[in-house]
């Protein structure tokens, strides 16, 4: 394989001294992964990881507000409507979040913007993950008919505790550096990406140096803990609203006021069904069920077209009530 280095690709691959380098390069879609970057990223992998010359990767991007904004479900989206072959774009994508769990050298993500969706899952499957300043990371497929997926309902809950991930994965929640660094997500911090990456270049992940984790502050979510341990330890909605707090029913209201209710239900089983997974595969062949079953449903189309199609967030989703969901439909994905 040719490393590419065209200005113009979506993703440029390099190498200095031994470290492959991948830079998220699609700046007009925030980096959002399409067919071709998942391709040229699962080809750097499986041509880096034997490679005796290569101890190390390191992905980021050089966006001044956006590591990856997600998955390009707008296409998607495009070939479900145009009867074309949407799950190919799914399957390839998850595959990569595997090879990642899998890759057998240090793999360094530098999130620095905004990181959902996919860009989870080009990142938190790998060794190390370190967050800037601008870092923030969330899972908003719930607004969109989709369900929280590339493995992060397998990986968040043996990260943090499984409450704590399902509260971060259903809701869409929005965890920034010090919420990160709480949970686990994050491994480190660094003030100054740029710099972090020609350390890592020059000395390796094991001599470079970070910034001080502690200089974030509190985490938000340290407070929340507790009630979220309470509520979220729940099986269904209605019984995770009926356990909230006052406080965290009002926070849990506002983040889901736009999400579609089977979404909803189909992530807590997802999240049940990948806690009990006996690996990544299992859990992501899972998602792979549901996922191709959510997305010919008229939620996907209306959610991402409410989203980031027409951008009016008016999405009129069916059913409009998670208590009118076809729960056994979904179990049957799993």
């Amino acid at each position: 394989m040719t490393v590419t280095n065209e200005h113009d690709a979506p993703v440029l691959l390099s190498v200095r001294h031994r470290t492959g380098l991948i830079e998220l390069n699609r700046p007009k879609a925030l980096n959002s992964l399409n067919p071709e970057m998942i391709d040229i990223i699962t080809k750097a992998l499986r041509m880096w990881g034997p490679d005796d010359d290569i101890d190390q990767v390191v992905v980021f991007s050089s966006h001044p507000k956006a590591f990856c904004a997600g998955g390009d479900v707008r296409h998607a989206r495009s070939e479900v409507l145009e009867g074309g072959d949407p799950d190919s774009f799914f399957a390839a994508e998850y595959a990569l979040n595997a090879a990642l769990s899998e890759f057998p050298k240090p793999y360094i993500a530098v999130l620095d913007g905004v990181a959902m969706g996919g860009g989870l899952g080009i990142s938190l499957h790998g060794s190390h993950r370190i967050v800037t300043d601008k870092a923030f990371a969330s899972m908003p497929e719930m607004a969109i008919g989709y369900v929280t997926d590339v493995g992060v309902p397998y990986m968040s809950q043996r990260t943090m505790s499984p409450a704590l991930a399902k509260f971060w994965g259903v809701t869409g929640y929005r965890m920034y550096a010090a919420d990160l660094l709480y949970t686990g997500l994050a491994t480190g911090y660094t003030e100054d990406p740029a710099a972090f990456i020609e350390d890592v270049v020059a000395h390796g992940i094991s001599s470079a140096q970070l910034s001080d984790a502690a200089a974030r502050g509190p985490a938000p979510l340290a407070a929340l803990a507790p009630a979220i341990e309470e509520a979220f330890a729940h099986s269904t909605w209605p019984e995770i609203l009926a356990a909230c707090t006052p406080e965290l029913r009002e926070i849990v209201d506002e983040l889901t006021a736009a999400a579609s209710p089977t979404s909803i239900v189909a992530a807590l089983e997802l999240y049940d069904f990948e806690s009990r997974a006996a690996d990544i595969r299992e859990a992501l062949a899972a998602e792979l069920r549901l996922g191709m079953h959510l997305i010919r449903r008229p939620d996907f189309a209306e959610g991402v077209r409410a989203v980031l199609v027409d951008k009016t967030k008016d999405a009129a989703f069916n059913p409009a009530t998670v208590e009118d969901v076809d729960v056994a439909a979904l179990r049957a994905q799993l």
